[in-house]
């Protein structure tokens, strides 16, 4: 049985009509529950760790952060996933440093890598030789779809219990 956890994400409906076919078939978080999203912070908190006054914070934080118009245009790859890059990227890296000092015993992806790349993942699997298949039908869907543009408006805490994940609440930018 899986650990329960918890996440700071912004969801891209916009992004789902293209991305959903790929991220079922080839993204384990997709089965679990998760839409397209970028990651701002991952892992947070233990669900049973976040009350009131973390809520509360969060809250207030975002509140002081403008909502963010952005562009997916372009795909891009990481050892072993296929992504959309937002454009421009600082405003989601500058909400992934603010969480960061807010709540520093928690650092993006455990600290394992030192750069925050925003992204929208679509596909995520251990053989390079299919990431390059994948990545081939992705450029034959996304053509005529892309770009795509959006606007965040709030920032979701998902949170994963007994397998599924689920969004808890969401945070508005702005005041």
């Amino acid at each position: 049985m899986a650990t329960d956890e918890s996440a700071l994400v912004v969801l891209v409906p916009e992004a789902e009509a293209l991305v959903r076919p790929f991220r079922e078939r080839h993204d384990p978080a997709a089965a679990l529950g998760v839409p397209a999203h970028i990651t701002l912070l991952y892992p947070f908190k233990p669900p049973a760790e976040i009350d009131a006054t973390v809520i509360g914070r969060l809250q207030s934080g975002f509140a002081n952060f403008a909502p963010i118009t952005f562009t997916l245009a372009t795909a891009h790859r990481f050892p072993g996933v296929l992504y959309l890059a937002p454009d421009p990227a600082e405003p989601f890296r500058a909400l992934t440093r603010a969480i960061s000092t807010w709540y520093p015993e928690t650092p993006p992806y455990g600290g394992r890598w030192p750069d925050i790349v925003p992204h929208l993942s679509v596909a995520s699997v251990a053989d390079e030789h299919e990431l390059d298949r994948i990545a081939a039908e992705f450029a034959q869907a996304r053509s005529g779809l892309l770009p795509i543009k959006a606007t965040v408006n709030e920032v979701s805490l998902l949170e994963q219990r007994e397998l599924r994940w689920a969004v808890r609440t969401s945070f508005r930018l702005g005041r």
